[in-house]
């Protein structure tokens, strides 16, 4: 039975991943022999993670829990966000064995690192794991941001926090909310980047709206999935602007895409839940202060009760539109997928599984024609880095192994220089850099 689930979601039970929810959600499945399609949905906490071999051998729900909780045990918090500052160097935002948040540079692109630099996060407990990570971005007059998610009282609810520096990061103010709300549900998994006008972009998962509907209905299930909010500040992140509802409908716990649109904004792709429980993707530009209905931007059709913890990556196509990935089951075959949209999000032509059925959490990046899509993959021993790579705007692509590690790791991320592109890999063994050759 765990083969069976594990061939539906990648990842699932397995040693190098940290996704708290799938593990709950195998449990789920395992206990009461139900197909994967009649799940309940589970949020991820980014607390500890249970042991594949509890979820396995429990016999019953009320087993399920007190095992979870006796064998529970913390997971390394190894998400990492990497960005490199408008001079070429790269840094790491990230958290130490500690558990404090750090910041490190590198001049020569990983070769060598800086001694971490501890920063103050006026005690905030930080999630950094799986899908929520530490963000950074660079912006105007020397502005360095970080961004990420504080966990409050009560069960999957959070505040996203932001420090700020004026002066290259040398120094950082303390960190404030980014959102106006201030109620203890989920405000999590926030993306962060500058356009190319200056704005800066916050964008998260808000169950503000859910949170009402069971209010005034009684019913705990009366609104579908959560909502996709975002805020703007013109300033830098000195300040922000209201909190605007982007979507409703959003699925709970999966990272959002950013990529910048044509005309020098922004735009979003995440999993939406379309009516009445399909979890495929939307789009939506960020250049508005109403709520829209998404482009639907992928098809596969795929009905679940439950959140798969596993978000979609969004790079501009130099003929225009975007290069998308993601994970789906389509027409019973689970698999990432890697997709062309064009520019207003929607699909163009047909999309491809990428060729590793054991994909999971890719992610992809672009610079002009080169196109790199990154992503890691489970062989029952090692981790493998992979990744598909195209010097052609993605009409073609090659294949390469990148690395490989027996150790707890990252999902793989991305980040670029001008022409240059490189995929960050942390494992418990440390940071590898590997530059991408398209």
């Amino acid at each position: 039975m765990v083969d069976l689930v594990a061939k539906w979601v990648p990842g699932l039970c397995r040693r190098s991943e940290p996704s708290r929810a799938w593990r709950m959600v195998a449990a789920t499945l395992l206990y009461a022999g139900a197909p994967l399609v009649q799940a309940q949905h589970v949020h991820g906490a980014g607390q500890a993670a249970p042991d594949a071999a509890v979820a396995a051998s429990a016999a019953s729900p009320a087993a399920s829990a007190n095992r979870v909780g006796m064998s529970a045990k913390r997971r390394p918090q190894l998400a990492t966000g990497p960005a490199f500052a408008p001079d070429g160097r790269l840094w790491l935002a990230a958290m130490d064995d500690s558990g404090h948040l750090t910041l490190r540079q590198s001049t020569d692109a990983g070769a060598h690192w800086s001694a971490p630099q501890v920063l103050d996060t006026a005690g905030d407990q930080i999630v950094a794991d799986g899908e929520q990570r530490p963000k950074l971005a660079f912006g105007p007059k020397g502005a360095v941001l970080i961004a990420y998610t504080k966990p409050l009282a009560k069960p999957y609810t959070g505040e996203i926090r932001l420090l700020r520096s004026a002066d290259g990061g040398q120094t950082f103010a303390p960190p404030v909310t980014v959102h106006s709300d201030r109620q203890v549900i989920t405000h999590r998994f926030e993306s962060m980047a500058f356009d190319a006008k200056g704005r800066l972009h916050v964008v998260w998962i808000d169950k503000r709206d859910g949170e009402a509907a069971a209010a005034a209905t009684g019913n705990a299930k009366a609104y579908r999935g959560a909502g996709i909010y975002h805020a703007v500040s013109v300033d830098g992140g000195a300040s922000f602007g209201p909190d605007l509802r982007l979507a409703e409908h959003s699925c709970e716990c999966c990272r959002i895409a950013l990529a910048p649109t044509p005309d020098g904004g922004m735009a979003a792709l995440w999993r939406h839940v379309f009516a009445p429980n399909q979890r495929d993707h939307g789009f939506a530009r960020l250049d508005t202060d109403r709520t829209v209905e998404p482009v639907r931007a992928t098809l596969d059709h795929w009905a679940i009760d439950a959140c798969p913890h596993h978000g979609p990556g969004l790079a501009p196509a130099a003929a225009g539109g975007y290069h998308a990935v993601w994970f789906g089951v389509r027409d019973g075959v689970p698999a990432v997928r890697y997709g062309r949209l064009n520019a207003d999000g929607s699909p163009q032509g047909q999309a491809q599984p990428l060729p590793d059925a054991a994909a999971e959490h890719a992610d992809v990046i672009s610079a002009g024609a080169r196109v790199a899509v990154v992503w890691r993959s489970f062989d029952g021993q090692l981790t493998h880095l992979r990744a598909w790579l195209s010097a052609d705007d993605g009409r073609t692509f090659r294949l390469q192994e990148l690395g490989q590690s027996a150790d707890e790791n990252d999902h793989p991320r991305l980040a670029g220089h001008g022409e240059a592109l490189y995929a960050i890999w942390r494992t418990t063994a440390g940071v590898q850099v590997v530059p991408l050759q398209p």
